[in-house]
């Protein structure tokens, strides 16, 4: 957006402060659709974020028309209606949204619905630099309370279930790669063939923000791997189970074998459905079809659950997430910490109850340590030890 300075006539005094005018850098688009696109593509957004906000932002269409937007199944292939841009500007937009997204919010969970005002408001704040339009409606709109779950976590009972379903390679693969090195399930469906390093178990992916960084996995996934890849030297990794459509993205097609990357929905409509029985343990396999499965990202939260579980110190955890914040760290449960007579009942050839060998570790004595096992007769350690020993 640049500002021209509105000419002052000549005759009328130079105390008149100049009026600013908004210019449009570009042409403005027609509709709502049309300027979520142009957002996409011209605000730097990365492509493993694009499709969140395009979901964030087609489910504000609905809601910018001021018609409630659809939930469920009923979100499948529907479309929000055509509206021009310039209704963002309709001063009664914003009491509507607020209504609307105060529903939403009784039928979603506090976090989707803050994550759609916060991807809204990134936009139209765009839309706004742009000169395309003036005013924010979502100003009136407040982020709803969200009390953190405990229990989004698998225990390790449910991980060791799943490894036991009957499911292809190609799934058995997948959640594998995810649960072992913790990454979010866009960031690995987005691997090709060639970003593996199979004898390092690691690879380059394409994180959050769009920069390329490295995950780990173990000894299950270099096991399915080699099976999985079959041979391709290129391509998408993850592949679905038929033929390429037409008009299908090239990026997204193995020449090999002629098959498109798996994508997000169909690949959590898998795990959604082959999880229904462990999630519900105590329903019956007839019911189903009316049950809910667990999410793709719970294998993130899981294993990175887990391993703060096992004492995994703080700074591991971030280089094995990825965060850039310790507070993205705070859903995950504190790290086990054991007190002195835990660790002391644990340690093989422990001396008398309350005492600590100068033998322990694996560090130099000092050399007037005496020999292990040389305590003094009152059962303190001898005053010429080193601090290890006392």
């Amino acid at each position: 957006m640049s500002v021209e300075l509105a000419s002052v006539p000549e005759g009328e005094g130079a105390l008149l402060s100049p009026r600013a005018q908004v210019v449009p850098l570009s042409a403005p688009p027609a509709t709502y659709t049309a300027a979520v696109e142009r957002y996409l593509t011209g605000a730097g957004i990365a492509k493993s974020s694009a499709r969140i906000y395009r979901i964030s932002l087609t489910t504000w269409g609905w809601m910018v028309a001021g018609q409630p937007a659809p939930t469920g199944r009923a979100r499948r292939g529907a479309k929000p209606p055509v509206v021009p841009v310039s209704v963002i500007d309709d001063p009664a937009l914003p009491e509507t949204l607020a209504e609307l997204a105060a529903a939403r919010a009784d039928e979603m969970d506090a976090d989707t619905v803050n994550r759609e005002v916060s991807i809204a408001r990134k936009a139209i704040g765009w839309w706004q630099r742009q000169g395309w339009i003036i005013g924010d409606p979502t100003i009136g709109i407040e982020r709803r309370p969200a009390p953190p779950d405990r229990t989004k976590a698998l225990a390790e009972n449910q991980i060791a279930a799943l490894w036991r379903l009957d499911v292809g390679l190609r799934d058995r693969t997948f959640w594998k790669l995810l649960y072992e090195s913790a990454a979010r399930a866009d960031e690995v469906l987005c691997l090709n063939v060639e970003d593996l390093y199979p004898h390092d178990k690691r690879g380059k992916i394409t994180s959050k923000g769009g920069a390329t960084e490295w995950i780990h996995w173990q000894s299950g996934t270099a096991q399915l791997l080699p099976r999985l890849i079959a041979g391709r030297t290129r391509g998408p990794l993850f592949l679905t189970g038929r033929k390429v459509p037409a008009g299908t993205a090239t990026l997204d097609v193995c020449e090999e074998t002629d098959r498109a990357r798996l994508s997000y929905r169909r690949a959590e409509e898998i795990f959604e459905y082959a999880t229904r029985l462990l999630a519900n343990p105590l329903a019956c396999p007839e019911d189903i079809a009316n049950l809910e499965g667990f999410t793709l990202h719970r294998l993130r939260h899981s294993a990175l659950t887990h391993d703060a579980e096992r004492g995994t110190s703080t700074p591991m955890l971030l280089a094995r997430s990825r965060h850039a914040s310790v507070r993205s760290l705070e859903r995950c449960p504190p790290r086990r910490r054991r007190g002195r007579r835990a660790r002391r009942r644990e340690r093989p050839g422990r001396p008398p109850s309350g005492l600590i060998t100068a033998a322990y570790g694996t560090f130099p004595a000092y050399s007037g340590c005496p020999p292990p096992g040389a305590w003094s007769p009152d059962g303190k350690s001898p005053r010429n030890c080193c601090h290890r020993c006392r």
